[in-house]
């Protein structure tokens, strides 16, 4: 039997889900499964940042994204990692965040995973072109990629181009993992 993974980038997930009833992550594990084994769904994001001292809406939002992933935490195969955020000043003076490593570890993953043949099928919920190359690695080791993406936002052209299937995220996929 074939054995697939996921890997969601939880920065775009969260983007593509806004708006929505709340979705299960495990349903849209199992939801893509196509009658094969589930090796593992990785879920890739950085904890939201905290001033020193941290105010009280840094410690709320803190709070849920703790919470959140305790329950993904908690579900079968499933596995977080954590990349960080880092401060920026905008021309402006304005301060931004940025993700860091979190792509990096994606892609990482999926490569790994991909050229010890630990999986035939690896389905990405992303959006970005930097995991293009790590793609091509996992295709010329044998894996099937499948991106599932919605528009809004709309995935890099390249990203598109480089998966063997691209799903598009219906109401209908939306209605069958929402919680």
């Amino acid at each position: 039997m074939n054995r697939y993974a996921v890997f969601i980038d939880g920065g775009y997930s969260k983007k593509v889900f806004q708006g929505e009833p709340r979705i299960s992550y495990f349903k849209f594990s199992n939801y893509v499964a196509k009658g094969e084994e589930r090796l593992r769904t990785y879920y890739y994001d950085c904890p939201p940042y905290m001033s020193t001292p941290p105010t009280q809406e840094e410690k709320l939002r803190k709070s849920k994204f703790d919470k959140f992933i305790f329950a993904l935490q908690k579900e079968d195969r499933f596995q977080v990692r954590y990349g960080r955020l880092a401060k920026r000043y905008l021309p402006d003076g304005t301060e931004d965040f940025e993700q860091k490593m979190v792509d990096i570890l994606l892609a990482v993953d999926l490569v790994q995973l991909s050229v010890q043949h630990q999986i035939q099928r690896a389905v990405l919920l992303a959006n970005d072109s930097d995991f293009v190359p790590a793609i091509e690695i996992a295709r010329n080791a044998g894996t099937v990629v499948e991106l599932y993406y919605r528009i809004p936002p709309r995935p890099h052209d390249e990203l598109l181009q480089a998966c063997d299937g691209r799903i598009q995220i219906s109401h209908d996929i939306i209605n069958a993992i929402k919680l």
